[in-house]
């Protein structure tokens, strides 16, 4: 089993309008080698939050599948395939199948905070379809209790969200203080997000905003004095084709 924990401060920052919109990038975007860089069909994850609300304004997607996960707050979100401003509400989520060509803007609302997370479909591949968007409120999500964890199932079996990006699970997971040992696909590569509170696993601690990448792992097992929050994203080791990171 392999376990990398990145903290906050070792993720890149970003920021919109002046700081109005501010970001940390578990995985970026870029080719800087102190930054995690992408790998399996995950191609990037930001996020990103707004004290006083803010927006960014309209730009261009291809190819890529990019989700958008509503935290906490509220969001705006337009394109080019709707042509109406359409508002998220904390719980949600939205799809932007980029294929061909879309353009988008999207709000972040006072007090906001989202996860937004790129995957490669096969990005050749992809360029030949026409784009596709999809919103969802919460409770189109399933919740399910399991050991002590409250896991609501974003993408993957039981979930609405339809992804071409094969291989993939996402979900949104709380736990009770105590110890906790959460089941994970050793066949995956296990992204997790630590959303709320503070743990201590066998690698090291993680404090709210950390990220850790865990490899060959049948669980993620850890103690907390509270309870927490933490996103996990599963990917395939290999996923049988060349990806928008290996062609750059």
């Amino acid at each position: 089993m392999s376990v990398k924990i990145y903290p906050f401060k070792q993720q890149a920052p970003g920021e919109f309008n002046g700081g109005e919109i501010l970001e940390n990038r578990p995985v970026a975007m870029t080719h800087n080698p102190a930054y995690l860089q992408p790998y399996s069909n995950l191609f990037y994850w930001a996020h990103a939050w707004s004290e006083k609300g803010s927006t960014i304004g309209e730009h261009p997607h291809k190819a890529f599948e990019i989700v958008t996960f509503i935290i906490k707050g509220t969001i705006e979100h337009y394109d080019s395939a709707n042509m109406k401003w359409i508002p998220i509400e904390e719980g949600g989520a939205q799809i932007i199948r980029a294929g061909s060509g879309i353009s988008h803007s999207e709000k972040l609302n006072a007090g906001s905070h989202v996860f937004q997370i790129w995957f490669d479909p096969d990005v050749r591949n992809a360029l030949q379809y026409p784009a596709a968007y999809n919103d969802y409120i919460q409770k189109d999500f399933p919740v399910n209790s399991n050991n002590g964890f409250n896991i609501r199932k974003y993408i993957g079996s039981g979930s609405p969200m339809e992804i071409k990006t094969p291989g993939v699970t996402a979900s949104d997971v709380t736990f009770n203080s105590g110890s906790s040992k959460f089941t994970l696909n050793k066949n995956k590569i296990s992204s997790i997000y630590l959303i709320e509170g503070a743990i201590k696993t066998s690698s090291g601690e993680m404090k709210e905003n950390d990220f850790a990448v865990l490899k060959d792992a049948d669980y993620f097992e850890f103690e907390s004095a509270d309870e927490g929050r933490f996103f996990i994203i599963e990917n395939p080791v290999s996923v049988g084709y060349t990806t928008y990171a290996e062609m750059k």
